[in-house]
């Protein structure tokens, strides 16, 4: 019989070599009996992991928290956050563990996160614990993120734990094993910023200097040039969201990473039929999160951001907070800019200028009043500009066409002077616009299959389906479709 892989992990772990403040030493808490679900080869390749060794029972082991890895220093890390407006000066890691750093094949310092693996000193009356649906849903989600291109932390592993997790009812037990660039959020900061412990935000922000932004180390104002490094990150991540019709459904500080990446795929959703004030969060009672609010509370996070910083922006408490001010009033031009000019790209228009902002705002007007689905409409204007008789299939798409028709010529008349032939522009817009996304009653298809019969398959073949997400090819035209009436999913829930 031939011998088992040996598991080898290149832990470096940086962050647990920060002051004992910053963290809590833990270990997972076993499971009964883990089971592997699904594992990222592509991604466990990447971060120097032997695939084979993960997936045998020593791997399984060590994602499912029952063994602790050679190298790896568990810790639960200490953060506060504004939870819908309302501060909370202690959060942190309730349940979730940081087992380790490695650094990738690219040179890039990731950690490896086991989501659900236990309560730890900041679990407050949680279990410690994930579901299965969340799981699955992080893991469909965040890897179809990484398919747009969209920065996002990733999924390693699920792997099923044996129990069950009392919410509502008692429902299967997993792990998610999460990489993240890191898991440094806009509440790391508050943290310590709400304790007036300033060395220590000192040496937050030299620390995320040093491993997100390493090109302002010696900057003479590199912490006013870290803030506006995350302001340009968040203003670009937020764009990019709401291009692909993204509704993150839980924008606290706490949420906000300060690496650039999205973070938290809890009652996060994608829209089908477009409107600006969908909201699907079950906890958002009043829209705080909306699809269009969604600028606006990065702004808002990002203030709070600025706060933290301000005892180390400058001697003087008026020049810091003037310091501060100013890099925060960039965010909505930096924001516009990048919605712009996605959009553009998407409407096919090369370099747009000031005057493409009306024919922008005139489309997602008409759509929103013919109820059109937002991915749909977009793949379908590609194919008009291709082959202008297919009109009628995007006329299809809108309930009410009274704002569409006189657009149209207008759109063709913008696209008039482009040296591209219609192929090439449609090409270009397609590359842009995915043709599937993970819609919100095929997860639920998924989740419920996997829940109820122990079927996975459906949350295979979404995973796998969705890591191609431009390309139209044959076997995914029921991926394609929106809900019927009988499914659509009106609400979407956080995973504690």
């Amino acid at each position: 019989m031939d011998a088992l892989p040996v598991l080898n992990i290149a832990f470096d772990n940086s962050y647990s070599r920060l002051p004992e403040r910053f963290f809590a030493r833990v270990q997972p808490a076993p499971v009964a009996a883990p089971r592997l679900v699904r594992l990222n080869e592509p991604l466990a390749r990447h971060l120097g992991i032997d695939a084979q060794a993960l997936v045998s029972p020593d791997g399984v082991a060590v994602l499912a928290g029952n063994r602790i890895a050679d190298g790896s220093d568990p810790i639960a890390m200490a953060y506060a956050g504004h939870q819908f407006g309302n501060f909370v000066p202690q959060l942190g890691d309730g349940r979730a563990i940081l087992i380790g750093e490695v650094v990738d094949r690219s040179g890039v310092r990731r950690d490896i996160h086991l989501k659900g693996a236990g309560r730890t000193p900041f679990s407050r009356m949680g279990d410690g614990r994930a579901a299965l649906g969340p799981v699955l849903r992080e893991y469909i989600v965040s890897e179809a993120f990484a398919a747009f291109g969209i920065p996002t932390t990733r999924a390693l592993a699920a792997v099923t734990t044996g129990d069950y997790v009392l919410r509502e009812t008692p429902l299967p037990g997993a792990i998610l094993a999460r990489v993240a660039a890191s898991h440094i959020r806009v509440g790391t900061f508050q943290y310590f910023a709400a304790r007036k412990d300033a060395d220590a935000v000192r040496a937050l922000a030299d620390y995320t200097i040093d491993r997100h932004y390493p090109e302002l180390a010696n900057h003479p104002e590199k912490y006013r040039e870290l803030l506006s490094a995350v302001i340009a990150r968040q203003a670009d991540l937020i764009a990019r969201w709401m291009l692909v019709g993204f509704i993150h459904g839980v924008m606290n500080t706490d949420n906000t990473s300060v690496s650039g990446e999205t973070i938290d795929f809890g009652p996060c959703a994608f829209m089908d039929t477009y409107h600006p004030s969908t909201v699907f969060s079950s906890i958002d009672h009043g829209g705080r999160y909306a699809f269009a609010n969604q600028p606006a509370i990065a702004n808002w996070n990002l203030v709070r951001f600025a706060e933290t910083l301000l005892p180390i922006l400058g001697d003087r408490k008026e020049a810091a907070i003037a310091a501060a001010q100013e890099r925060i009033d960039v965010f909505p031009a930096l924001f516009q800019t990048a919605i712009a000019d996605g959009y553009a790209a998407k409407l096919g228009i090369r370099d747009p200028g000031a005057e493409d902002a009306a024919l922008i705002q005139e489309f997602l007007s008409a759509m929103a009043t013919g109820k059109a689905d937002f991915t749909l409409t977009f793949r379908k204007l590609a194919d008009v500009v291709e082959t202008p008789t297919r009109e009628a299939e995007l006329s299809a798409l809108f309930s009410d066409t009274a704002t569409l028709e006189p657009w149209l010529p207008r759109w063709t008349q913008r696209r008039a002077s482009d040296a591209r032939s219609p192929a090439e522009i449609a090409a270009a817009m397609r590359s842009v616009s995915p043709v599937i996304i993970p819609r919100n009653h095929q997860i639920e298809a998924a989740i419920k299959a996997a829940v109820s019969n122990e079927d996975f398959s459906k949350f295979h073949r979404l995973v796998e389906d969705l890591a191609n997400p431009f390309d139209d090819r044959p076997g995914i035209a029921d991926l394609k479709e929106p809900p019927k009436p009988d499914e659509v999913v009106h609400q979407t829930f956080c995973g504690t």
